[in-house]
């Protein structure tokens, strides 16, 4: 059968099935039109490019750069084969002693760089009539005042009662700059303040902090860990492949090493 030919440069054709991609069944005619001639001129400028370097450049250029076109498609090649056999193969559990294990082989890897802190907060209305009560739950945050502040959760501007996550500093600036000034007295370890401004009342109750060039929590570099760990069994995977595919090749004649006396 014969294929319908859309455009040519010299000896080069451009095909309609080469353009049918291109359009999908909710483009309009007028948007079809304009996406395949603007794809038509784009390919007829690219291959009179390539027909020029192919008259003006050297033979030794030319041999050059058909050496690193096809080398860079036996990379494309190999590194897709490569993932797919890692997407087959690789075990991405990651139990929590093998964490631990790895953390605590390379914990001097992971020092801080910027201030942490696990805190809660809450901001107020500047006349919210619970104040007292709030800060006196905020403060001691039993059981009983986790639930209860939990309750009142939609009376409050904003609020963050999980102290158990480390939070960066800058990060925590940005939530509430009211703060940002007197940074260095609030965040201290164990410290309660309240704040306020034209937008709150803000009750800021700092559970723990850990300073630059500290030890990096666990919990903190956990993600980081993860990364880490599924590479070197992605590294360990590809080197095994390698490995197997060259032996198994070895064993079966297929690949050889000539030895020229």
């Amino acid at each position: 059968m014969e294929e319908n030919v859309v455009a040519r440069v010299n000896d080069n054709f451009l095909y309609e099935k080469d353009i049918q991609k291109l359009i999908s069944e909710d483009t309009t005619p007028e948007d079809s039109i304009l996406i395949v001639n603007n794809y038509i001129n784009r390919w007829a400028t690219q291959q009179l490019l390539i027909d020029q370097a192919r008259i003006n450049l050297s033979a030794d250029q030319l041999e050059q750069y058909e050496k690193l076109v096809q080398e860079y498609q036996n990379d494309l090649l190999t590194e897709a084969y490569k993932n797919v056999i890692v997407s087959k193969q690789l075990d991405s559990t990651i139990t929590e002693q093998e964490y631990r294990d790895y953390y605590e082989t390379n914990k001097e890897n992971f020092r801080l760089k910027d201030l942490l802190v696990k805190l809660r907060y809450v901001q107020l209305p500047v006349n919210y009539e619970g104040l007292a009560s709030v800060r006196e739950k905020l403060g001691r945050y039993n059981e009983k005042d986790r639930k209860s502040l939990n309750s009142q959760d939609y009376q409050f501007i904003s609020s963050n009662f999980n102290d158990s996550v480390w939070v960066r500093k800058e990060i925590l600036l940005n939530t509430l700059p009211a703060i940002r000034d007197n940074s260095e007295q609030v965040l201290k370890k164990s410290n309660f303040t309240q704040l306020q401004d034209s937008l709150g009342v803000y009750l800021v109750k700092i559970e723990d902090v850990l300073n630059p060039n500290d030890t990096a929590p666990l919990s903190y570099v956990k993600p980081t860990l993860k990364q880490i760990i599924l590479n070197k069994r992605k590294l360990e995977l590809i080197k095994k492949l390698e490995t197997d595919i060259t032996r198994d090749a070895i064993e079966t004649n297929n690949f050889e090493i000539y030895k020229n006396e």
